[in-house]
């Protein structure tokens, strides 16, 4: 919550409001003084609230709780400028939710690497009760493979994007490669 700025001069001072018999008396001049010093915050925030709205321009402490309203999951770890970018292309990664294109755009913007997502893919429907599932080729688990990733993005906190990103039934396989370094993850 936002507090009293020392100095922070209000543009409607309330003694201008009264009428001018009250303007002269120096007890409501003194009192009204002190509610303006109050209300001066309240009017400038509300006077610049379109900027709380915008990621690139709201206070640093205001980003967590702008990024609540577009389903962005910020990190501590990440520099401020990427936790902006990330908070302002949530709302396109909404729209584009459960795409391979919008999964390695997330990741990418965790990592900070290139990201291929190798999806399955394969989705089957029957009318006869109790029909096997057919057999599927090669790739059981969506493959997420990350090359050049930032140093210091550990495999869990890009799992952690995964799953969330992706339907619970579906096997994910996280790969990150940090330059000549690499980390197999494997499936889980």
């Amino acid at each position: 919550m936002r507090g009293t700025v020392v100095g922070l001069a209000t543009p409607f001072p309330m003694v201008e409001r009264l009428p001018s018999l009250y303007q002269s008396d120096d007890l409501t001049r003194r009192f009204t003084a002190g509610l303006d010093e109050v209300l001066a915050p309240v009017l400038s925030t509300l006077d610049n609230l379109w900027a709380y709205f915008d990621p690139y321009m709201c206070p640093p402490d205001e980003l967590a709780w702008l990024a609540t309203w577009v389903g962005a999951d910020l990190t501590d770890e990440l520099p401020e400028p990427a936790r902006r970018r990330l908070v302002a292309t949530a709302a396109t990664w909404q729209r584009a939710r459960g795409t391979a294109d919008a999964l390695a755009e997330q990741v990418r913007q965790v990592t900070g690497g290139s990201v291929e997502v190798v999806d399955p893919g394969g989705t089957t429907w029957s009318g006869a009760p109790v029909v096997p599932e057919p057999a599927r080729g090669g790739c059981r688990a969506l493959r997420v493979v990350v090359r050049g990733a930032r140093s210091g993005v550990e495999r869990d906190r890009v799992l952690e994007v995964v799953r969330a990103a992706t339907p619970a039934h579906l096997p994910v396989a996280v790969e990150l490669e940090y330059g000549a370094e690499t980390d197999d993850g494997g499936a889980t």
